[in-house]
């Protein structure tokens, strides 16, 4: 089982004993108010989601929840390959924890996928995601509005890539 570890946290593959720490996350409006769904409003919602992350393809998706001192905190990887996703709990904002993650997972997916880039969708009001990814070093490719319908409200879309490094000169 592929296991990632950081100086903090520890990524690793999902289980149905995360419902309880990702229910927290995921029915949290802070935490949701850039997601792609409205906060989950009971834990069969959160089950479900769940079920289907331990339920994907090894070649389709490549993702991790994301343990920080012994404690689920949230996810991070490629819910859908090439596309990167995280969350974390907003106790756990602040931290450089969803960085350290990523780095992580950005590493992990470079070397055991053959894929050009990773790709991100962003709400552009999400500058602290904005920031992030920034600073990762992705690039914004575009923007298009009313990608998504969260409940009721219309949300625009910044996508943005990270190209696969260049190999290192021999």
């Amino acid at each position: 089982m592929t296991e990632l570890l950081t100086a903090r946290l520890r990524l690793r593959r999902a289980r149905h004993d995360d419902l309880a720490d990702m229910y927290a996350i995921l029915s949290d409006p802070r935490a949701m108010r850039y997601w792609s769904t409205p906060p989950h409003v009971d834990l069969a919602q959160t089950e479900t989601w769940l079920g289907s992350m331990i339920a994907a393809k090894p070649g389709e998706s490549d993702d991790f929840v994301i343990e920080f001192e012994g404690r689920v905190i949230g996810k991070a990887g490629c819910w859908r390959l090439p596309e990167v996703g995280y969350i974390l709990h907003p106790d756990c904002w602040g931290k450089g924890l969803a960085k350290e993650a990523l780095t992580a997972v950005i590493a992990h997916v470079f070397a055991t996928h053959d894929i050009d880039a990773i790709r991100a969708d962003v709400d552009p009001r999400n500058d602290a995601s904005l920031g992030l990814l920034n600073r990762l070093g992705f690039a914004e490719t575009h923007r298009v509005a009313r990608t998504w319908k969260v409940g009721e409200e219309w949300c625009d879309s910044v996508y943005l890539e990270l190209v696969r490094p260049a190999p290192a000169p021999s």
